[in-house]
Formats: C-alpha cells, sequence, structure tokens
C-alpha cells in the first residue's frame, strides 16, 4: 500500500493555444496504472477550449466557476461542486468566471485515451509549458 502526495507544484502543464487555459496532471501513465488527476485553469471569463472526452472525467471545482457546454445546453459549477463527464461527450469547458480552477480525474488515463482516439488531432491545441506553473 501506498501514500502519495501531490501539488501544484509536482503537475506536469500544457496550454491551450495562446491562450491563459492550462491543464496539468499529476497523475499520468509514469505514476498510475489506470487514472489520471490533475488541475485545469482558466484564466478569463468566456474563454473555452473544445474537447471531445474519449474517457470518463469528473471535475471539481476549487475557484470560481466552470461551465461545460455541450450539444444538449450547459451546465454550470460552481466552487465545492462536481461535473461528471462521459466518454465520448463533445463539449466545451468555459470560465463562468476569472481565475477558475478545477481538479481533474479521468479513468482511464485522459491523454493515453486520447492519443488512441479519432480525435487524437485535438491533442495539437496544447503546448508543455517551459518551467514552473507559477503563471498557470
Amino acid at each position: 500500500m501506498t501514500v502519495n502526495h501531490y501539488t501544484n507544484e509536482d503537475a506536469k502543464f500544457f496550454q491551450y493555444l495562446d491562450k491563459e487555459i492550462f491543464v496539468g496532471d499529476v497523475l499520468d501513465q509514469s505514476n498510475s496504472g489506470h487514472m489520471s488527476a490533475g488541475y485545469y485553469r482558466n484564466k478569463r471569463k468566456g474563454e473555452k477550449n473544445e474537447w471531445v472526452v474519449t474517457y470518463d472525467e469528473v471535475l471539481i471545482v476549487t475557484k470560481g466557476a466552470l461551465t461545460i457546454r455541450t450539444a444538449d445546453g450547459a451546465k454550470t459549477a460552481k466552487a465545492g461542486e462536481i461535473i461528471f463527464l462521459t466518454k465520448g461527450t463533445a463539449l466545451a469547458y468555459e470560465a463562468a468566471e476569472d481565475d477558475t480552477e478545477a481538479v481533474y480525474v479521468s479513468y482511464p488515463h485522459w491523454m493515453d485515451a486520447q492519443e488512441h482516439s479519432k480525435h487524437a488531432h485535438l491533442l495539437s491545441s496544447y503546448h508543455p509549458m517551459s518551467g514552473p506553473a507559477e503563471s498557470a
């Protein structure tokens, strides 16, 4: 049995295009056999990133408010609330307030699932950040 502790400083952050939208894994294929977990940050209200989840994902909003837009409409969660997304959902993650943050957990690993899907091309919108994630 093992207990591991992770913080923002352990995250491997990626930035969405040139926007202030960041995804930072603390659990990935290198240290977890089955799932991913990390931080999602979106600095500006109204900024969004479009995506298709190829895995199941839980988002726990820790600051601000996060809206998920799908063909069926929009759902907004505020700090302390949870959103659950199922595999195959086409959506846009959108900050409903400035400085929105969430913690995500996905099963299986989100990047591995995405790389092996017909939606792998969406990964090209993200680039690794060099250096610490203080700006993230």
